[in-house]
């Protein structure tokens, strides 16, 4: 018989994350090498499946019935069914953690918004992306009611000087009113790059740019915003329409 997926989707949706304490020694493994190991869930063949994370990739890893042996990867039926997929579907939809919300807050932001606005957005910005460039747009009528904070945490991974660009913009005095410039200009080239740049600004978009990747994060905008329940989520790609108003906490206000 395939994994009881009703009870699968709702472990991986639902169960406690295992704590250090019951976790059995090839699982406890793994995670010394890296791996964030979310939930249990139930798998055939006396195999107990986890769900991982581990560099930007969410996977799921099956412990053999005695304890002592870990498999990682997919697992299939006899009729060529991934059974894994539908746990790995779930585990992507599901809630990012916490600790993503904190690491997000400790990178290099500029924020775009009135600081005592009720809600805040996070947003991997890279100054060349023309997808961010259109966020920007998209998102000026919650910021100019005031009802939404936009931290953009700048990278540089699309082109050459995409880096220096956003040490540029951080290292402004007024970096909110540099990136709105350099907005306004970004169908000509936005923000000139500073010809001397010091190495601690480049070095916070280096640390934004290993955020993204361990983060799991391939292109931008990378949008981080809480639900209607205060979990994280995660917008892919540019936002629209009711993904947007997801994002943004409601509609475009009048």
């Amino acid at each position: 018989m395939p994994v009881k997926l009703t009870a699968a989707l709702m472990g991986v949706l639902i169960s406690a994350a295992i704590s250090a304490q019951e976790m059995p020694a090839p699982i406890a493994a793994l995670e010394d090498r890296g791996a964030v190991v979310g939930e249990t869930f139930d798998a055939p063949g006396g195999l107990t499946g986890y769900t991982l994370r581990f560099q930007g990739q969410i996977l799921t890893a099956y412990l053999t019935a005695d304890a002592s042996h870990v498999l990682v990867g997919n697992l299939f039926s006899g009729d060529g069914s991934n059974l894994s997929q539908p746990i790995l579907n779930a585990a992507a939809n599901a809630p990012r953690p916490e600790q993503e919300w904190e690491a997000l807050s400790n990178g290099a932001w500029i924020a775009d918004g009135d600081d005592q606005a009720a809600r805040v957005v996070y947003a991997l910005t890279d100054p060349n992306c023309p997808f961010c460039h259109r966020f920007y747009e998209q998102t000026r009528d919650w910021i100019d009611a005031g009802a939404v904070q936009i931290r953009h945490v700048m990278v540089g991974v699309l082109r050459e000087d995409s880096l220096a660009k956003s040490a540029t913009l951080l290292l402004a005095k007024d970096p909110a009113a540099a990136m709105a410039e350099h907005e306004d200009a970004f169908d000509e080239g936005g923000v000139t790059p500073l010809e001397r740049l010091p190495s601690s600004a480049q070095e916070k978009v280096q640390a934004n740019n290993s955020l993204m990747s361990q983060l799991g994060i391939r292109g931008t905008p990378a949008v981080f915003y809480r639900d209607d329940e205060d979990n994280i989520q995660l917008a892919r790609g540019l936002p629209r329409g009711e993904a947007l108003e997801a994002v943004m906490g409601g509609p475009r206000p009048e």
